[in-house]
């Protein structure tokens, strides 16, 4: 007689449509099936351990967005607890799944200074980990680099009522009248995003010419439409809800919990309308840069890349070392690169398809350039990335 399904309850706030609640109840849900798990969604599971339960009500363990009562309760009957809620105030007293922010600003810089502004901004929320996290390595990339950036806070929910959204508007402008274009910004909301485009919008400057916007977490609809669209982070937070599933099974069979919340990184960045823009005075270097996005897949190298814009290769080579400071070739590699990474975070293509279609040609030149840039083969890189596939 095999063993009696594990009892789990979700309190995953499922009336919100976000990806941090749905996705992650997917995962967890994708985790469920596979082991046969019985999923009992219960948004009072603090309320539910006060009440004495029979054996056979007993939850096993927990998988939420933890609050202090939650997590007292669960201590005091020993039910094993995984928060996925990173700006949870009980985040310290359980173990937990969360994305990996800091890659997740690491990306947004990377990606606005390649785009060469050198002026940036930050809009994001007070009391937001997730939030915190982004800012710090963002700002922390972009000083690195030689500029500045500035930050501020507005509210996390300017929908809660009238009067936030009237603060989040005035908020918006203060900070818009301080910001020196062209501009690259990292909006922590999409629905912020949208408003900082039709606050930019009514002062005359252009998406992403004047204000290049990366907003939010992908949450599709919001990103999309109206134009222009927005660039976002994809997070796949189903893998973090596969992740707290799988530490909690964990958890259950009676092992340790880890000394320190498990992060996984982003899966990229989605890249569109809002920083479809290079931002370089240089109309030589901006006309290269657009030739490279547009053709690094195919063979290229930097007489290609200087017969297409019209110029010696040496010309060329001086602009980029003055403008960018790297080369060519080096600017063909990152774009390459940023292609490969997209691919094995979101396709179960083969690797030498991705090598062929990325423009590395070979396997062996893809793992090469991964192993010298990354640290890690391109087989590793996707391992982190994606779900597994079996328990």
């Amino acid at each position: 007689m095999g063993r009696k399904p594990r009892r789990v309850a979700l309190m995953l706030d499922l009336q919100w449509p976000y990806k941090r609640h749905s996705e992650i109840f997917a995962g967890i849900q994708r985790y469920a099936g596979e082991h046969g798990w019985a999923s009992i969604i219960d948004e009072f599971a603090h309320d539910t351990l006060r009440r004495p339960r029979s054996g056979a009500d007993r939850y096993d363990g927990i998988v939420a967005r933890v609050s202090h009562p939650l997590a007292r309760l669960a201590k005091k009957r020993g039910v094993p607890v995984v928060n996925v809620w990173p700006s949870s105030p009980a985040r310290h007293l359980v173990p937990g799944v969360f994305p990996d922010s800091t890659a997740s600003g690491r990306i947004v810089a990377e990606h606005l200074l390649a785009r060469g502004f050198r002026a940036f901004a930050t809009l994001t929320s007070p009391h937001n980990v997730d939030n915190d996290l982004e800012v710090r390595e963002f700002t922390r990339l972009v000083r690195e680099a030689g500029f500045g950036c500035a930050s501020a806070l507005i509210p996390q929910h300017p929908h809660q009522d009238v009067a936030h959204w009237r603060k989040t508007e005035r908020l918006i402008e203060r900070a818009l009248n301080s910001w020196a274009t062209p501009i690259g910004v990292y909006v922590g909301q999409e629905t912020s995003g949208r408003l900082v485009v039709q606050a930019s919008h009514r002062r005359g400057w252009r998406i992403p010419e004047d204000v290049a916007i990366v907003a939010g977490k992908n949450e599709v609809t919001l990103c999309e439409q109206p134009r222009p669209s927005l660039t976002s982070i994809e997070i796949g937070y189903e893998r973090i809800g596969y992740a707290a599933a799988e530490l909690l099974d964990q958890l259950m069979d009676g092992r340790e919990p880890p000394a320190e919340p498990v992060r996984l990184a982003p899966e990229g960045l989605v890249v569109r309308e809002s920083t479809d823009f290079f931002a370089v005075d240089n109309v030589l270097v901006a006309a290269a840069l657009a030739h490279i996005a547009a053709h690094s897949h195919r063979p290229l190298g930097p007489d290609d890349v200087a017969r297409a814009v019209g110029a010696e290769t040496r010309t060329l080579q001086n602009h980029f070392q003055r403008t960018l400071k790297r080369p060519v070739a080096a600017e063909i590699r990152r774009v390459r690169i940023e292609r490969a990474k997209r691919e094995l975070a979101q396709s179960d293509r083969a690797l030498a398809v991705i090598a062929r279609d990325v423009g590395f040609g070979t396997i062996q030149r893809l793992y090469e350039v991964f192993r010298r840039e990354l640290g890690m083969s391109p087989g590793e890189y996707r391992s982190q990335r994606q779900l597994k596939s079996n328990a």
